[in-house]
């Protein structure tokens, strides 16, 4: 569960994000083409995406640690969380990919004065 929870809030998170920043970041890497220019399309669904993303994101923060202190609150041993090295980089990944795309706008506004 908390899996799935943290690859549907990189998907989203990526989605998100690509109106914007995918394009200024393929730009960046040297792609070029007029598909690129498409992905602006993707705009006027952005708030969707980014409340999909952080609805994935809170399930699964919440997947990973409220799960981790239940197990680990009855008087047996702790288990090791289900939650691996993959699903907590995946949920730190989307945070961070959903930040840039809410602050996206503000620095474009810094950009232009």
């Amino acid at each position: 569960m908390a899996r799935s929870a943290a690859v549907g809030s990189v998907i989203a998170a990526v989605a998100a994000s690509s109106c914007c920043m995918l394009p200024l970041a393929l730009f960046t890497l040297g792609a070029s083409g007029a598909w690129i220019g498409t992905l602006v399309r993707l705009a006027p669904f952005q708030p969707y995406l980014i409340s999909a993303a952080v609805a994935c994101l809170g399930s699964g923060y919440w997947l990973v640690y409220r799960a981790g202190r239940i197990t680990c609150a009855r008087d047996q041993a702790c288990k090791t969380s289900a939650a691996g090295r993959f699903v907590k980089g995946a949920l730190v990944l989307s945070t961070v990919l959903i930040a840039f795309a809410l602050g996206f706008k503000v620095f474009i506004s810094l950009l232009d004065t």
